[in-house]
């Protein structure tokens, strides 16, 4: 009789990917295996608190149990039906989804990259069909340093040269000009401008806060011009911020809100265009679409994301928290920690260079039981799920302030 296989261990797991996965990507060297709430533990049961959270996908930690539970219900009764028909699910999710959000009308997809190209996709048609934009002009503006997903046109007008390098040819239609500025934003909208696509706050580029009335400078400047204003709340959105949407903390409504990552709960991909109906109503069938986009098992997890949202509870927490996340980063400031820019429970944090790059930060807090990511040069990000407690993260800011030492 053969024995079981030996379980592979965290070094051999990591060998083991090499040759086989495309080298996209460079973790940190942990291997998790199992999570729950803000906690992870790797192959050998090395327990690590988790201040990333998916990129804001685990808002609700790890396995929250009302998630959890509307999966299991779901997948006992039905998973797919692709949209060729109707299913059960969906229609509570797009009622509840457009009356959070305070819009109109729901357009489901499955990736965050998705949600972006179906939000262009949509402002294009509604340039031509609605504004009277000539065909094949019609343009949208975007800001430097965003960072909107991965797709051949996304990277296109990114000012990323990693994320550009060797993609092209790309997509013609954008212009770029800096953000948190709306004299060049006022510059490059003209005519043939179908919409301003920006997000509330940049979260790849270091948790970047735009200036006060930047957001209704914005949404001013677009209502003025007759032109969309697209938020892209997939990282900023469902409570990471302190509200429900980051663009609520200037009390401004976009025409397009791009929706992503939370909105599955930290079990599916789903995300989703949900705007305005004069916006989103100049689609017809055959013109989008997806096969997964509003299936059963995404709707259900959805629908329970918007739930626990309904509550208030997770902005009141992301609010509350991140007054001790502030105040832990003031402390450090001069001591290892040069400055930092955060809304509600999200960070991005720059440190002195001398005492390494974001990497290295990142793998020695990650042997301090603490994890993170580095976005570019000697910053880093932390974005702990709303589940985390105070006590939770004054420890991982009791971790950074000893490996900065």
């Amino acid at each position: 009789m053969t024995a079981p296989a030996r379980p592979r261990t965290s070094d051999e797991l990591i060998r083991a990917e090499q040759p086989v996965l495309a080298h996209n990507y460079h973790p940190l060297p942990v291997v998790v295996a199992r999570a729950e709430g803000s906690w992870v533990e790797d192959v050998e049961g090395n327990r690590y608190l988790d201040m990333l959270a998916g990129y804001s996908a685990l808002n609700f930690g790890h396995r929250h149990p009302a998630l959890i539970d509307a999966a299991h219900r779901q997948l006992d009764r039905l998973t797919l039906t692709s949209r060729a028909f109707h299913n059960d699910r969906l229609a509570e999710f797009a009622e509840r989804l457009a009356e959070l959000t305070g819009l109109d009308m729901v357009l489901p997809m499955n990736t965050g990259a998705e949600a972006v190209e179906s939000g262009i996709k949509v402002a294009r048609k509604w340039a031509y069909d609605v504004k009277g934009v000539p065909a094949g002009r019609a343009a949208i503006v975007v800001a430097a340093e965003n960072f909107h997903g991965r797709t051949t046109t996304i990277v296109g007008f990114s000012t990323d040269e990693t994320a550009r390098a060797g993609f092209g040819p790309f997509t013609p239609g954008f212009k770029i000009v800096p953000y948190n500025d709306l004299a060049a934003l006022e510059a490059a909208v003209d005519d043939t401008t179908a919409a301003v696509l920006i997000e509330p706050v940049q979260g790849e580029a270091g948790v970047i806060v735009p200036d006060d009335g930047y957001l209704a400078g914005v949404r001013e400047l677009t209502r003025r011009t007759g032109c969309l204003f697209i938020a892209d709340e997939i990282q900023s959105g469902l409570g990471r911020t302190g509200r429900t949407l980051a663009v609520e903390h200037e009390n401004v409504m976009p025409d397009l809100l791009l929706l992503g990552k939370a909105l599955g709960g930290g079990i599916v991909p789903v995300s989703a265009v949900v705007a305005r109906r004069e916006v989103l109503g100049v689609l017809r069938p055959g013109e989008h679409g997806s096969t997964f986009g509003g299936n059963p098992l995404a709707a259900a997890v959805g629908t329970a994301v918007v739930g626990l949202l309904e509550t208030g509870e997770f902005q009141r927490r992301a609010a509350e928290l991140g007054v001790i996340l502030r105040d832990g980063l003031t402390e450090l400031v001069g001591r290892g920690v040069t400055g930092f820019r955060a809304r509600g429970l999200w960070a991005g944090v720059d440190v002195d260079p001398a005492l390494g790059t974001g990497r290295a930060i990142s793998e020695r807090l990650m042997r301090e039981g603490v994890l993170v990511k580095d976005t570019h040069g000697s910053t880093i990000r932390l974005a702990p799920p709303l589940t985390v407690t105070a006590e939770e993260l004054r420890s991982a800011l009791g971790a950074l302030e000893k490996v900065l030492a």
